[in-house]
């Protein structure tokens, strides 16, 4: 899986868990530069996987509601599927090399 696809998957995951958020706490929980992470969001948003909302009402006008569209939950729930599969794979090929250094 690429970077990219590993940073958009996590901010899929986090977005799926919390909608509300700014952009600052939001990087900070993904360990991100704001910078990646505003590059990251306005990629998801072009692909159509989520939405961005700002409060207009909010006095802090820094906070903005992340919502995932249906495409967004698909590519989330696809990319999942893709990421624990190849950990499966990469348990397996671990644990073969255990089992065939102790046969040595």
């Amino acid at each position: 899986m690429k970077n990219n696809n590993l940073d958009h998957f996590e901010i899929l995951r986090k977005i799926s868990k919390k909608q509300t958020s700014n952009q600052r706490k939001l990087a900070e929980e993904l360990n991100f530069s704001l910078g990646k992470l505003n590059y990251c969001l306005k990629e998801l948003n072009q692909k159509g996987l989520i939405k961005i909302k700002k409060f207009i009402k909010n006095p802090k006008k820094s906070t903005y509601l992340y919502v995932l569209t249906p495409a967004g939950i698909a590519s989330k729930t696809k990319i999942t599927i893709y990421f624990m599969k190849r950990k499966l794979q990469e348990y397996k090929e671990l644990k073969n090399e255990i089992k065939n250094q102790y046969k040595k």
